[in-house]
């Protein structure tokens, strides 16, 4: 990230204030999260595009050699092994830009955080 994604007042702002090479990735990567959480508020925080849907859903933003996507995921260990090349430190993911993008593997790690989120939530509110 850099001074220009602190002035992006949305998602589209965002992403157009990447470089021309970066935007498709960004455009997909949204597409996808829309389409695996179509009901979930679309807003810029922590100057990054950001859903959310019970909570934050994902965060996903473009850095130089990478595209970070947060939070963590947790609970399905298959996924967790797939997505074990891509983790930083606290789980976080970087998906290299000179390595093709696993389009289907962020579907995934879409999928599982609506499902946590959702069953935080219904856990909130039986409690």
């Amino acid at each position: 990230m850099d001074a220009k994604t602190a002035a992006a007042a949305s998602i589209d702002d965002y992403i157009a204030a990447q470089a021309s090479a970066v935007q498709p990735i960004l455009h997909r990567i949204r597409a996808i999260v829309r389409e695996e959480a179509p009901d979930a508020r679309q807003t810029i925080s922590y100057r990054m595009p950001a859903f959310m849907l019970g909570g934050a859903l994902i965060y996903f933003a473009a850095f130089k050699k990478h595209i970070g996507i947060y939070p963590p995921v947790h609970g399905d260990a298959a996924l967790l092994q797939a997505l074990a090349p891509y983790r930083g430190d606290k789980g976080n993911l970087s998906f290299p830009l000179d390595q093709a993008v696993p389009y289907e593997l962020i579907r995934r790690v879409a999928r599982q955080r609506v499902e946590e989120n959702m069953s935080n939530a219904l856990g909130r509110r039986t409690k």
